[in-house]
């Protein structure tokens, strides 16, 4: 599995999307930015993992 962000990338990107107002959800995000999906698990164990994180 190939992935083209690393860690603190998967982080800003949640936190952008957030801050846009957009809907986290894991089905939703899974088909509009799979690429954030596929590395987001890659560095963390779950999705809600992942938006846990970018909240700190």
């Amino acid at each position: 599995m190939e992935v083209n962000m690393n860690a603190e990338q998967v982080i800003m990107e949640i936190q952008q999307l957030s801050a846009n107002g957009a809907s986290l959800n894991k089905k939703k995000i899974k088909k509009t930015h799979p690429e954030l999906m596929r590395s987001a698990l890659h560095y963390f164990p779950n999705w809600d993992n992942a938006i846990e994180r970018s909240t700190m």
